[in-house]
């Protein structure tokens, strides 16, 4: 039979009004629901994690849809007697033009969403990029094969609707799972969210198809028929299983929302040395670089101005290039790891960017002891006010006060006597902000450093540590 008659006598043919308005209003709505349109485009834009964004909400589906399009393919195969009426022909074949179709359905409704977001947003994606994309159309395949096979062992219009049920439910329902882990990460349904600069790992995504691939091979053999059927049963059946167990002990080992990816893929852009600064060139915020290095350098002159012993750093990179903080390289001496981006996208057009001197002053004040990063009710919090005092008087150097002042506010509700904690602090900054010299008033920091340091409790630790995006700010 020819594509085109066969497709037109396709049930994917005639259900696609079905599917295709379903995949059209999931993309419409669910998704903008939850990303509007303007933030969509705003950027940061990376085209992995818009692929993975816009297959999201479509793996159950597709897989289902598949699985009970090839059960009725199946069972029409069955019902007019195709394999009496031409024994001669291989049986794969016949197969294979009949499931085309079916196949092709849940393709089209993991191609479409994810074709649709790449235009809207711009983006051509790379090879990496859509290889969740292309898992899911070979665990596609896969479902046509099992849905196939369950087309001829059970009526079609029995196996059809409630295999597609069963198939939409057990795929949504294993995202959820937390115990065991392995269900969530090999069901073909990612649960691991890609992140600007990232991509799947290898992995991630081969072991859902490697499974998906192994039962389908072992229902298909023993749906086979030939003289050797016994031991090709027995030996896919025995693949698939070591198959299941070798990628169930591996998936195991992963978080719960927390598959492998790799980081840092993101291209930068930077301007100038000592420092180097460098941001996400498709951050969105990379025409203000020049403003960004220009906010870095002055607030490190200025820091060093009033008397604040730093290091310059040798680059000062965007914190977006290693967005998820679990991957993000520790800042040292000589790189620093500074939210760039995300400081100059709040600051916007034309103005001033206090977030970027909020962060170099936080990297920059640095204490001769380990400063603890919460506050613990079991032990003395005396140090809190001579450390921010002395963070608040650095702050003051740069403008970047206000910024500080509300995030320790927070913090302070941490504490019972916050509101009056938040007073002593602004009143001790005060204090050495108003010394006659600079001389007086850069001994003032230091010996507040030092107080805070004595204040802290014992078993809190000891060694040099740095507060902000080194230390206890960050």
């Amino acid at each position: 039979m020819k594509f085109s008659a066969l497709l037109r006598s396709s049930s994917a043919l005639w259900t696609a009004p079905v599917w295709g308005g379903i995949v059209a209003f999931y993309f419409f709505y669910a998704l903008h629901f939850e990303d509007p349109y303007e933030e969509v485009i705003g950027g940061p834009l990376w085209a992995a994690e818009q692929v993975s964004s816009a297959l999201n909400y479509f793996y159950a589906f597709a897989y289902a849809i598949t699985l009970g399009l090839a059960s009725w393919e199946g069972g029409r195969l069955k019902r007019d007697r195709v394999w009496d009426l031409a024994p001669s022909r291989a049986r794969w074949r016949v197969v294979g033009q009949a499931l085309a179709p079916a196949a092709g359905a849940g393709w089209a409704i993991l191609l479409l969403p994810v074709t649709m977001r790449l235009i809207e947003t711009r983006l051509l994606p790379t090879t990496t990029a859509v290889l969740p994309l292309a898992m899911g159309m070979g665990i596609v395949c896969a479902y046509a094969v099992v849905g196939c096979v369950l087309g001829h062992v059970a009526p079609r219009a029995i196996a059809a609707p409630v295999g597609a049920v069963a198939t939409f439910y057990v795929i949504s329902k294993s995202s959820t799972y937390s115990d065991p882990l392995w269900p969530r990460h090999l069901s073909g349904q990612l649960s691991t969210s890609v992140a600007f600069g990232e991509y799947y790992s290898p992995a991630t995504v081969l072991l859902p198809l490697l499974v998906a691939a192994a039962v389908a091979a072992a229902v298909a053999a023993w749906w086979s028929r030939g003289p050797r059927r016994v031991p090709l049963r027995l030996l896919a059946t025995a693949t698939a299983l070591a198959t299941l167990v070798l990628s169930a002990r591996t998936a195991s080992g992963w978080g719960v929302a927390d598959g492998p990816v790799t980081a840092g893929h993101a291209p930068a852009r930077c301007a100038g040395t000592a420092p180097r600064v460098c941001m996400a060139e498709a951050g969105g915020a990379v025409e203000r670089l020049d403003d960004v290095r220009a906010e870095v350098t002055g607030s490190l002159e200025k820091l060093r101005a009033v008397g604040v012993d730093v290091t310059v750093p040798s680059t000062v990179t965007d914190g977006l290039l290693y967005e998820r903080g679990s991957t993000r390289p520790r800042s040292t001496a000589a790189t620093w790891w500074l939210p760039l981006t995300a400081q100059a996208e709040a600051a916007g057009p034309g103005s001033g960017i206090v977030g970027v001197r909020y962060a170099v002053m936080l990297s920059s004040v640095t204490f001769p002891c380990s400063i603890p990063t919460s506050f613990d009710p079991g032990t003395s919090n005396a140090w809190v006010v001579n450390r921010d005092a002395a963070v608040l008087w650095a702050a003051h150097a740069v403008d970047a006060q206000d910024p500080y002042l509300r995030w320790r506010a927070g913090q302070y509700d941490q504490i019972a006597n916050g509101p009056e904690v938040l007073a002593k602090v602004r009143e001790r900054a005060a204090n050495g902000l108003a010394l006659p010299t600079a001389a007086q008033r850069t001994a003032w920091f230091e010996q507040e450093k030092a107080k805070a340091c004595r204040l802290v409790p014992k078993r809190a630790g000891s060694g040099p540590a740095a507060s902000g995006s080194q230390g206890a700010d960050s």
